[in-house]
């Protein structure tokens, strides 16, 4: 037995005793003998077989209370995209903590081990999630900056531990699984989804992975990245695929340009390879590729052939090898018909001719480096946008009000969208009106978007800063006026055709539920077709909910657009609805899960059954100047959303008693 075995063993045994002690301890002293546990887990895992021993102890470890006090008591309840960050914290007590809440995982996933809020099927799945959100480090394409940082990174180890008990192909089918799932959303920003993919390619070269579901899913990602076509299957370089296409014949050409449009659609990605085949085909005057290569329908093809000068503008002007997305961007404004709008082909050209001041055009270098000109981003961001006005969010923002802001607008009012990014580049500030009178964003203070966003396309690089100023500053104009200031602000900064009513469910002043049953007696009879004479929902409306995780308890307001009411295939009524947090796929508890494909959503769609998305409701737009078309609500429906709310986010919100004061919070940060 080596030194660092003998070690290890003797950790092991005091790991035990202390283990006994945490376990006979108190509720009021268990905090006492945590630390001093947690303290010889950091020198354990520290130790060659250090991992062997915690994970044979972390089941009583968890018994005797080591997490009891903590967020990881309730494991039900964790992420798994943050592991891997804490694993890599400086903090040696965090480390030890989810090292352990990790092994005690994998215990309950191998059945060496239980919990009473986890069977072992959660406990592989949320493993799975953890292993493929941190695939570089067990298959050696750890950066050699992280390498610098700290050699004696626990990650590698931890995780190569846990992949030779669960087992590779589980990893590869989650991560696959996961990143179709968001794709269906179709993304404005897909870099975290192609760096997955990136991850993938490099894992399956250096792996050996059987055939099966989980290899084909995982070959349609990287081939859609790395070498959607014929000329491009080998991913030989830009330089050698141009020399390849230039010899190939008509036939040869359009099998590229239709396997390039395929693998577009499918996914909503873009090869670097087809950015640059587009461009290619767009100077040739011989044939005409162009509807093919970006696969388009009817209406997309009218567009073209009507406007076939600027979108080649648009082509070379915004699509590039480092702007591969502007191509999707651009295949589907095509074919949403926006260029028939009188305004946008002029607006589109004046913005190809304008110059970014200097303080944009940092902002966007600093956001996205300066491999691209800054114009260049901004145009291929503008059709992004114009093309998926659903896929645009909000980053890792705070401001969901802007993200909502430009979806509806580049959804409803593209042309508005234009003014406005004119107004940014060529003067840094915007200006918008509140009943009458200025706002200009230069003249205000910083909201709650401090710099620049992060994590976000290039028109919200641009814009979010100036709206999130104005949004605040429209809130303070509203201060001390009755009732919620979002009846004022919302119609002031999203556009006319938000209803000049607002409803809330509960009182801004305490938090606490506020005539529920007319609350959601009224959203029934505004918005579903059975109790409001049939009348669809035209524009997009701003709505907040009542966040809650997926234990149900309460997070915080949040900012969504509902877009429609309709019927599944199943004969469900349910709310499609925008959400601008990039991933509106989520569990908030209480069996309330959204969806996001497989009942009757679009591309970039959230949806829940009518009574579940009115339970996490708190804030709706109305029509007051309405004929009256409404049927009676009946008491049990009312009686059942109310049970639903009481058991999430209405917890405790239903009496006024003292000490009870729960959500109040300033006007300017509600959704």
């Amino acid at each position: 037995m080596t030194n660092g075995e003998h070690q290890g063993a003797r950790l092991a045994e005091t790991l035990q005793v202390l283990s006994a002690r945490l376990d006979e301890a108190r509720p009021f002293a268990k905090s006492r003998h945590q630390s001093a546990v947690l303290d010889v887990i950091g020198r354990l895992i520290a130790q060659p077989d250090g991992l062997h021993y915690l994970f044979d102890a972390a089941n009583r470890l968890d018994k005797a209370g080591l997490f009891a006090g903590s967020d990881w008591d309730m494991p039900e309840a964790l992420l798994p995209q943050l592991a891997g960050q804490t694993l890599g914290s400086e903090d040696r007590t965090l480390v030890a903590l989810e090292a352990a809440s990790l092994m005690r995982l994998l215990a309950v996933a191998t059945g060496q081990g239980t919990h009473r809020n986890l069977h072992a099927d959660a406990a592989r799945h949320f493993l799975t999630q953890v292993l493929a959100h941190n695939l570089r480090f067990f298959f050696a394409t750890v950066s050699e900056a992280d390498r610098q940082k700290d050699p004696t990174d626990l990650r590698p180890r931890l995780f190569r531990f846990i992949v030779e008990r669960i087992g590779f192909g589980d990893v590869l089918g989650t991560l696959v699984e996961e990143i179709w799932r968001i794709l269906e959303q179709r993304p404005v920003q897909v870099g975290p989804v192609k760096e997955m993919i990136m991850q993938i390619s490099l894992a399956m070269s250096g792996a050996e992975i059987e055939a099966g579901q989980e290899r084909i899913g995982a070959d349609r990602l990287v081939s859609a990245l790395f070498g959607p076509t014929t000329a491009s299957m080998d991913d030989p370089g830009i330089d050698v695929f141009l020399e390849r296409i230039s010899h190939l014949d008509d036939t040869g050409l359009q099998r590229e340009a239709l396997g390039f449009s395929r693998a577009m659609h499918d996914t909503g990605l873009v090869s670097a390879y087809h950015a640059e085949f587009l461009r290619w085909i767009a100077q040739k005057v011989d044939a005409d590729f162009l509807p093919d290569t970006l696969g388009l329908g009817p209406t997309g093809v009218d567009s073209l052939r009507r406007w076939r000068g600027l979108v080649a503008d648009l082509i070379e002007n915004a699509v590039s090898a480092h702007t591969p997305q502007a191509v999707y961007g651009l295949a589907l404004l095509l074919e949403r018909g926006v260029l028939h709008a009188p305004p946008i082909a002029p607006a589109l050209q004046r913005q190809m001719r304008s110059t970014l001041t200097p303080p944009v055009a940092e902002r966007l270098q600093l956001a996205f480096g300066g491999a691209v000109e800054p114009e260049r981003l901004l145009l291929a961001g503008t059709l992004n946008i114009l093309g998926q006005p659903l896929g645009l969010g909000q980053g890792a923002n705070p401001p969901c009000q802007s993200a909502r802001a430009i979806s509806m607008w580049s959804f409803n009012d593209p042309d508005y969208v234009l003014h406005v990014i004119r107004q940014v580049s060529e003067t840094d500030s915007i200006l918008m009106h509140f009943e009458g009178h200025p706002i200009n964003s230069k003249d205000l203070p910083a909201g709650l978007a401090l710099g620049a966003p992060i994590d976000a396309d290039p028109v919200s690089v641009v814009l979010v800063p100036h709206l999130d100023k104005i949004y605040a500053e429209m809130g303070r104009r509203c201060v001390g006026r009755e009732g919620d200031p979002h009846r004022w602000v919302n119609p002031e900064f999203h556009g006319w055709w938000v209803a000049r009513e607002c409803l809330v469910a509960v009182d801004v002043a305490t938090g606490m539920l506020n005539e529920y049953d007319a609350f959601v007696s009224r959203f029934h009879q505004s918005y579903h077709p059975r109790y409001n004479g049939g009348r669809p929902v035209i524009h997009p409306q701003p709505a907040g909910i009542a966040v809650t995780d997926s234990s149900a308890r309460f997070v915080g307001w949040h900012a969504i657009a509902i877009l429609r009411v309709d019927e599944d295939q199943h004969g469900t009524f349910r709310v499609y609805f925008f959400n601008p947090n990039n991933d509106s796929g989520q569990d908030w508890g209480g069996d309330v899960i959204v969806s996001t494909s497989g009942h009757g959503e679009r591309h970039g769609e959230g949806s829940l059954p009518f009574d579940q998305f009115v339970s996490r409701l708190y804030l709706f737009h109305d029509d007051p100047n309405t004929a009256d078309h409404q049927a009676e609500l009946p008491p049990e429906i009312i009686e059942g959303i109310e049970a639903l709310a009481l058991a999430s986010w209405a917890v405790g919100r239903n009496a006024q008693e003292a000490g009870q004061m729960v959500g109040a919070s300033d006007p300017s940060t509600l959704s």
